[in-house]
């Protein structure tokens, strides 16, 4: 029996099908030192710091959230460190993230 946080599979590829002209996508990467950090708890949080959702990076340390306009915060956990970054998306489109944990 195996566990899983349940959370989407992570890869660097936008599935098809997915309309930037009308989704606002934060999609990015997880690093320490530079490398890509897989397996980080990388959580969304709204404007008022409350939590919305939660994926697990890659093995080359990409996550993607499809989120609304807005103000977000992307915290990622890892047992390396921890680290966050604020990214404002205006409207639609691809909105590219990086944290740095450490």
């Amino acid at each position: 029996m195996s566990s899983s946080c349940g959370a989407p599979e992570q890869t660097g590829e936008l599935p098809a099908g997915v309309d930037l002209g009308k989704e606002t996508v934060l999609s990015g990467q997880v690093t320490a030192g530079g490398s890509p950090v897989g397996g980080a708890f990388v959580r969304l949080l709204d404007a008022t710091g409350e939590f919305t959702a939660e994926v697990v990076s890659a093995s080359d340390g990409c996550f993607r959230f499809y989120a609304a306009p807005g103000e977000w915060t992307v915290r990622a956990l890892h047992r390396t460190g921890n680290g966050e970054t604020k990214v404002t998306a205006d409207g639609p489109g691809l909105h590219a993230v990086s944290v740095a944990v450490g």
